[in-house]
């Protein structure tokens, strides 16, 4: 979401945006499923190898 913060406007004004869009935006994501490691089928050497020979 994009709020518009226009030169001269209130801070009343900005923060009845935030206050909007907090109300607007309930999704919480969890972000913590996305942290540690990939889980890889190949060798990580292997696959950097392969991606440096596609150039030639």
């Amino acid at each position: 979401m994009i709020i518009n913060v226009k030169k001269g406007m209130a801070k009343k004004e900005i923060n009845l945006l935030l206050k909007g869009h907090r109300k607007t935006n309930k999704k919480k994501i969890d972000i913590k499923k996305y942290c540690g490691q990939i889980l890889l089928e190949e060798d990580p050497l292997v696959i950097q190898k392969k991606l440096r020979n596609e150039w030639e």
